[in-house]
């Protein structure tokens, strides 16, 4: 065979030819999405107005999450048509929304509340832990979703309750072994009981000093950057007890109603509406101008709790941070500063101790007035 036919590698087949076309299959492909959508338009934005007829994928989507939360028993996920509001509380503020405008993420199964030491995300759902704080929970109607018994419990009239209230309102009931509870809780005593319920809704402050006006001699404690949790339950717990008709805190560094708050408390936060506001020397200001006297808790202060001839009309009680006490503001702010006085070998009462302390006080004078 004549020329190169012999030679390795050579060709042995003919020149490829022209590829064909797709026959018209990949002209949608090849085709624009059409213009951009304005954020007013956007049905997953935070500016979407509702009035707009939705596209097609994103009609089909929403109708799909809602069938299948139908099916599982469980409310729609963020941002689509008919999603309840999850927020628990005598509030109605709920989560503040992100920056698109959807509800924050949250991680798979609940926020370990107490014994960890790093912070988990705002507006995740919160595991009450107690027998106690478990059953005011449930008899204050707190929108729970889960709730966990560890294997082999003790059961006595508060669990039987516990249980036949979830059972009668569709709460998911799981039975799972006590150290995976102890996981769950971060080794906090649980007593056997935990309940997964959503974050926490403050009452609105100008709601609160509304309905405190109402009453004969209103009471409000306010917290000065307490930043332990269980204080925060103490406190509000004993302004329960004494009569007060709210509490109010900062936004910022500051302890918020979490789980140990909550369960400190043992379910007075059902009863007891919280508040959160902004800036504290204003919301102060705002308290005198409607007729309250606002003490501060100081160990240096002038006055005397046993000489607090104000108990008796509208009063707010400043309690100030564990460490520092009240700040430079809050203080100036403040129309009296109130020492509780002690024996020289203790330096300072607890921020909770010392509001029960100057609470009980006040409670006294006001049955002699």
């Amino acid at each position: 065979m004549a020329g190169n036919s012999q030679r390795r590698g050579r060709r042995v087949t003919s020149k490829k030819g022209a590829t064909g076309g797709s026959g018209g299959k990949n002209k949608a492909g090849l085709s624009g999405k059409g213009r951009t959508l304005p954020a007013d338009e956007r049905p997953w934005h935070k500016a979407y107005s509702g009035t707009e007829k939705l596209p097609q994928r994103t009609a089909w989507k929403q109708d799909k999450e809602r069938r299948a939360a139908a099916e599982e028993g469980r409310a729609p996920k963020a941002g689509v048509p008919g999603t309840k509001d999850t927020t628990w509380g005598r509030g109605t503020q709920g989560v503040k929304p992100t920056k698109r405008g959807k509800a924050p993420a949250s991680r798979s199964g609940p926020r370990v509340a107490p014994g960890r030491r790093s912070t988990p995300a705002k507006g995740t759902p919160e595991l009450l832990v107690g027998r106690n704080p478990v059953v005011e929970a449930l008899r204050a109607r707190v929108p729970a979703t889960a709730l966990y018994v560890a294997n082999g419990i003790e059961i006595d009239d508060r669990v039987n309750e516990i249980i036949r209230t979830s059972a009668d309102r569709g709460i998911a009931i799981l039975e799972i072994s006590r150290a995976e509870l102890d996981r769950m809780t971060g080794g906090v005593l649980h007593q056997g009981i935990g309940l997964q319920v959503p974050p926490y809704a403050y009452e609105a402050f100008e709601d609160m000093l509304a309905a405190a006006a109402e009453h004969p001699a209103p009471l409000l404690v306010a917290l000065d950057g307490v930043t332990d949790p269980r204080n925060l339950g103490a406190v509000i717990r004993s302004a329960a007890a004494f009569g007060a008709q709210g509490v109010f805190l900062t936004e910022r560094r500051a302890a918020g109603m979490t789980a140990t708050a909550w369960r400190t408390s043992a379910g007075a936060a059902a009863r007891l509406p919280v508040a959160q506001v902004t800036n504290l020397t204003r919301t102060i200001k705002a308290c005198q101008q409607a007729g309250f006297v606002v003490v501060g808790l100081d160990a240096d202060g002038e006055t005397d709790v046993y000489d607090l001839e104000a108990a008796v009309g509208p009063l707010v009680v400043v309690v100030g941070s564990e460490g520092r006490g009240l700040s430079r503001l809050v203080g100036e702010t403040c129309d009296l500063r109130v020492s509780i006085p002690m024996a020289s070998t203790v330096e300072s009462l607890n921020a909770s101790v010392a509001a029960a302390v100057t609470l009980a006080e006040v409670v006294r004078r006001r049955s002699m007035a």
